[in-house]
Order: C-alpha cells, then structure tokens, then sequence
C-alpha cells in the first residue's frame, strides 16, 4: 500500500486511516521498529492486561501461595534496626 507523508508543521508524519487505525487495534502509540531497511510500526498493547481476571481465578483455583517464605527462618531483623 501506498501513502503519502505529509507536513506536521516542522515535522513530517505518516496518515493512517480510520480503517487501518480499527483493523490493527492502535489507540494513541504505536511502538516503531527500524530493522533492516523497513519500519514497523506495531499496536503498543495494554500493560497487564486481564492480569485481574487471572488473579482471581488464581486465588479461587487456591493457586496464589507464595513459592518461598516472605521471611527466611535464619533472617537476622535485628541487624535492620
């Protein structure tokens, strides 16, 4: 596909339809990758995303135990205070 950069008063900049701009998910950013010769520009997806629906399915599941003790048995608190 074929598109025009145009003028974005000092600067320049690529115009993306209504149609791409759906299609691909892109909101406000996009991230830009320079590799080899090309530029990617990819959808930045939202940062733990769904990460509240795992955690409860997690705690109903009985599979949100910690994998170590918070405090070590030989820790010595005395030393921080």
């Amino acid at each position: 596909m074929e598109t025009a950069i145009i003028k974005i008063g000092n600067s320049k900049g690529l115009r993306l339809s209504k149609t791409i701009l759906e299609k691909y998910n892109i909101k406000d950013k996009v991230e830009m990758i320079l590799e080899k010769g090309q530029i990617i520009l990819k959808p930045i997806e939202v940062p733990r995303k769904n990460w509240e629906t795992a955690f409860k399915k997690m705690s109903e599941n009985g599979d949100d135990k910690l994998l170590m003790n918070d405090v070590f048995e030989d820790e010595n608190l005395e030393e921080w205070i």
